[in-house]
């Protein structure tokens, strides 16, 4: 899959490092949010030398994508009982390629280094000029080098893999869709559509995460698909709309629509390029051109601006996902204490999870080092 890329050879990893894929009904998760996968480690150099692992939550999904009853907000009535039928399947495979071969691609050069030499002077994949850096400094990662762009960028790159992936019908077969009906050949398998148009309204909603104020993104996954929004704006010809309205209430609404006969045109030639170019800017360490790329798409226009003020008068409350809390007995036994799926029944949730004291640990922690308790 990762020679689907649209990058050169010389961009990927020398060799493919197996990562190991999981899929857990989580009973809890000891955090304020519950992510629906995890790529772990986050360091990159680990990534490139040593392999990763996945995990996939895949009751998180169930309980986060089910279809529900309510009109989903902003797509066309249209789409609507497609897209609640197949959400969560498409975002499944999303949350795959996003994990495996998103944030598990790409390889990364240093300075002074056999790699980088072999690459200097070669054609550079955006401008055809010579390669001669920047390349990372001696010691240098990801993460330090892109600083607080870091996050929200590698998201974007991880989330345009997984449209971009998405098209490849042997892609959907892997996770068990089979290749498009002869009818749609032309077109898009319709777990592609719905994840193409997963991914234009999540763009939409994740200006909620906009302060215009101080004109920063407060979460790095709404910026990274707002941009990848703002690419297929900007693709033209059609290929996404955003159209106002009035809603049945009367009040302003916008509806977000994809033309589904441009996506394996239009569509996919905007993320290639966007992709290509996120990748070469990542692997070369240069800050100075990713930043200039990533701030460009993740700029709020006084038109989608204009957008975010309906978008934020049409915000639902969080889906609230409460979680039980496993108990072991003197006995050995394990019980669960489950919650009322409530905003009361949440906070019960974490004071049970997160006492202030804990006996059990207390007691561990006395028995293992009982000078730290005297």
């Amino acid at each position: 899959m990762l020679k689907l890329m649209p990058w050169p050879r010389a961009f990927e990893k020398d060799q493919f490092l197996r990562p190991d894929f999981t899929s857990l009904e989580v009973l809890s998760f000891g955090s304020s949010g519950v992510p629906a996968g995890i790529n772990i480690p986050n360091y990159d150099d680990i990534r490139q030398s040593e392999g990763f692992k996945n995990v996939s939550l895949g009751n998180v999904l169930q309980a986060s994508y089910g279809a529900g009853e309510k009109p989903v907000s902003f797509v066309a009535e249209a789409d609507q009982a497609l897209f609640k039928a197949l959400k969560g399947e498409a975002f499944e495979v999303q949350v795959g390629i996003h994990e495996l071969l998103g944030h598990g691609s790409g390889k990364l050069y240093h300075a002074n280094t056999a790699d980088a030499a072999t690459l200097h002077g070669t054609p550079h994949p955006l401008t055809g000029e010579p390669i001669s850096g920047p390349f990372y400094a001696a010691g240098a990662t990801w993460d330090s080098t892109f600083g607080r762009l870091a996050s929200a960028y590698e998201e974007c790159r991880a989330e345009c893999a997984g449209i971009y992936l998405c098209l490849e019908p042997s892609v959907l077969t892997i996770f068990g869709h089979a290749d498009a009906p002869a009818s749609e050949v032309a077109q898009v398998h319709d777990i592609t559509y719905i994840n193409w148009l997963l991914m234009v309204r999540a763009g939409l909603t994740g200006l909620e995460f906009y302060t215009p104020e101080t004109r920063e993104w407060r979460q790095a996954h709404m910026r990274a698909r707002f941009a990848i929004l703002r690419v297929l704006l900007e693709a033209g010809e059609g290929l996404v709309t955003l159209t106002r309205t009035t809603g049945a209430d009367g009040r302003p609404d916008v509806t977000a629509t994809i033309e589904r006969a441009l996506i394996k045109t239009v569509g996919k030639e905007a993320i290639r390029k966007f992709l290509l170019a996120l990748q070469v800017h990542k692997s070369l360490g240069d800050l100075a051109g990713g930043t200039a790329l990533f701030e460009k798409y993740s700029l709020v226009s006084d038109e989608l601006m204009a957008i975010r003020t309906i978008v934020m008068a049409r915000k639902e409350p969080r889906k609230l996902l409460v979680q039980p809390v496993l108990t072991a007995a003197l006995d050995g036994s394990i019980g669960i204490k489950q919650f009322e799926p409530t905003p009361a029944g949440m906070i019960e949730s974490f004071v049970a999870r997160f006492p202030a004291e804990d006996d059990a640990l207390l007691a561990l922690a006395d028995k293992d080092q009982p000078h730290v308790l005297d």
